[in-house]
Formats: C-alpha cells, sequence, structure tokens
C-alpha cells in the first residue's frame, strides 16, 4: 500500500533478505574486511555470529554477489540438526555429485576428487553453512575432517559458519570444539547498528527505490526509529514499514518521533495482546484430549521470534492484498472488451 502512495518502485522495508539493499554499517564493514582476510589466506574457518535479525543472510547475500565465480565456487548449507554423515552427503550434494547408496568412504572419495578437480581449475572451493548453532558435534567434526584435504600444501576447502550467539558461547567454551577454535583463521560478531548509524540506513533503501524525500523525516524520528528497534536491521525494516504505512493511510508527508512513538505503541499492544492470548491456548490445550501436537508456547512481548512471526503474517497479507489487485484488473480489462460485443449482438 505505502509504496504506491509514496510513488516507491518497490517495498524499501521487505523482510526477505535482499542483497540489492545491502548497507555497510560499521559492524557489516568489519566482517566483510574479516570474510576478504579469510579468504586470502584459502583455509581455514571463518566464523560469523550474531542475534536474530542481526543481517547475517544478508551479508552472505552480498558476499555472493561481490565473488568471482571463476576464481570461487561458493556452496552453501542451511544446515538443520544433521549428523555427521548427513553432513558429508549434504556436500556432496552441494557439488553436483550423487549420494544415493555410497558408503562414508566412497563420500568422502568424491568430495575430495571433485575438490581436486575445482583446484586444478584455479577454482578456491567455499562451503557455507548457516544455522551453525543447530549442528550437533559430530557434524562439526565431519566439517573440520573435510578442512582437511590438501592438495600440494594447499587446502582444497574453506568453510564459513554463520550462527545465532549461542553457537559462539559453544564454540568459545566447549572443550570438544578445541581442534575446530585452533583452524578458525577469523571470527567476528555482528552487532546492532549504532544510532547515528539510523538515517543513512533507512534512507539507504528509499533512495533504492526512488524515494524523492516523500515522505521527509525529521531528527526525533530517527530517534524514536533507533530507541524502538535496538538498531537491530530487522526490527528496524518491520518498525519503518508499519511506520510507511501508517503514514500512507494519515496521508503524511513528514514522519516525526511522536508518529514513530505511536506505531511503536500499536506494535507493543499487538505483541502484549499475543502474550495475553498464550495462556489460554496453553490451559484450552491442556482441557482438550491428548495428541501428538506441539505444546503451546508461552511468549512474552519482547520475543524476537514473535517479532518476526508477526513481520511475516505482514509480508503474507501484503501479497494476497496485491494479488487480488492483479486479479480484479484483468477482470476488469476483461468486462470491458465484452462490453461492446454484447452491445453489437443485443442490437
Amino acid at each position: 500500500m505505502y509504496d504506491r502512495y509514496y510513488g516507491f518502485g518497490d517495498r524499501p522495508f521487505q523482510l526477505t533478505p535482499d542483497a540489492r539493499f545491502w548497507f555497510e554499517s560499521k559492524t557489516h564493514r568489519t566482517a566483510m574486511a574479516y570474510l576478504g582476510y579469510g579468504l586470502s589466506q584459502g583455509e581455514g574457518f571463518i566464523v560469523i555470529t550474531g542475534d536474530v535479525g542481526a543481517g547475517k543472510t544478508t551479508l552472505v547475500g552480498h558476499l555472493m554477489r561481490s565473488i568471482d565465480p571463476q576464481r570461487l565456487h561458493a556452496l552453501r548449507l542451511v544446515s538443520t540438526q544433521v549428523e555427521g554423515e548427513d553432513m558429508l552427503r549434504l556436500t556432496a550434494q552441494q557439488l553436483g555429485l550423487a549420494t544415493e547408496g555410497l558408503a562414508k568412504a566412497q563420500l568422502l572419495d568424491r568430495i575430495e576428487r571433485t575438490l581436486r578437480l575445482h583446484a586444478s581449475e584455479g577454482r578456491q572451493t567455499l562451503l557455507i553453512v548457516d544455522e551453525a548453532q543447530n549442528l550437533p558435534l559430530s557434524a562439526l567434526e565431519e566439517l573440520r575432517m573435510l578442512s582437511n584435504f590438501q592438495n600440494g600444501g594447499q587446502s582444497l576447502l574453506q568453510i564459513f559458519l554463520l550462527g545465532q550467539p549461542e553457537f559462539r558461547e559453544r564454540f568459545e567454551t566447549s572443550q570438544h570444539l578445541e581442534q575446530l577454535r585452533q583452524r578458525v583463521i577469523a571470527t567476528h560478531h555482528l552487532t546492532p547498528m549504532e544510532a547515528e548509524e539510523i538515517a543513512p540506513y533507512i534512507q539507504h533503501r528509499l533512495k533504492l527505490v526512488g524515494w524523492q524525500n516523500n515522505p521527509s523525516f525529521t531528527e526525533d524520528a530517527w530517534a524514536a526509529l533507533y530507541r524502538h528497534s535496538g538498531g537491530v536491521p530487522r526490527r528496524l525494516n518491520v518498525l519503518a514499514g508499519r511506520v510507511l504505512l501508517h503514514g500512507s493511510v494519515e496521508g503524511l508527508s513528514r514522519i516525526d518521533g511522536a508518529t514513530v512513538d505511536l506505531v511503536a505503541a500499536d506494535q507493543g499492544e499487538e505483541r502484549a495482546a499475543a502474550a495475553e492470548g498464550a495462556p489460554q491456548r496453553r490451559r484450552a490445550a491442556d482441557a482438550a484430549p491428548p495428541t501428538e501436537a506441539a505444546p503451546v508456547r508461552i511468549v512474552t512481548a519482547q520475543d524476537p521470534a514473535l517479532l518476526d512471526r508477526i513481520a511475516e503474517l505482514e509480508e503474507r497479507l501484503d501479497e494476497q492484498e496485491a494479488a487480488l489487485r492483479r486479479v480484479l484488473g484483468l477482470l476488469i480489462d476483461w468486462v470491458e472488451r465484452e462490453e461492446p460485443a454484447t452491445q453489437h449482438y443485443a442490437r
């Protein structure tokens, strides 16, 4: 809705990660510097962690757009809780290898031969593993073993691990991961954006969709956006999108701090209502006959997962609305084309 009202060519704050909207905040610039250093070494592990919504996926998307595919063959896995041999099979599949019916030794042999082939073609191979906090010890150990493959003293595979803060804590403290820690050549934790980065971030995304300073933003609007989002990119995107939606409904050409506070308060009420409903749903579930369904989870007003779910539902509603508009447009065009013929036959 608001993109049409303000004349944007696209939605600037959609939640689906899009590398086009890459913004080099201080923490993301540091992460890219570590990645560049790690890739130049051509070996070992690179570890990047960050809270939910910190921009890890966007960072990977920007990296994928930046690399030269003729020199670097990048594979990407979004890990589920897979054990060691399954991790090998997923890696082999990303390399384009058939895995059905193969024993572990055969998998390792085919993976190594494929990596040697890439190296002979002058291409380095990078394996990107997302959601690393879900990986059991056996899977991490298999990744470490894969990093042992060498050709003339040169590593055949470099591995980039992304995870949430719990992976950082586990990685730094677990005695079982000591050998993996010794292979890490670069690590960085993505932090929220700083207050002075909010205005450049919002303006950057708006300019990419054709923003012509309509609506304009006051200085206290930037401060309010930072205060209510904490500088976390995904939370900021959700809030900014809702602010623009409110602005389009109210016909605003200027967004100030009071507007942002109002929208943030509405969001807080929605989260509080959802949190109040959770115990009622739990009592109803307790009273119902036992089933195989997962138990109801109690959420709080500050639950990041709930915020993400609300944002996802809002995005789906926008998509459904756009689809309905397209269907209605097609129906109108069809009726207008049929009317002259109907009038001709009536005569």
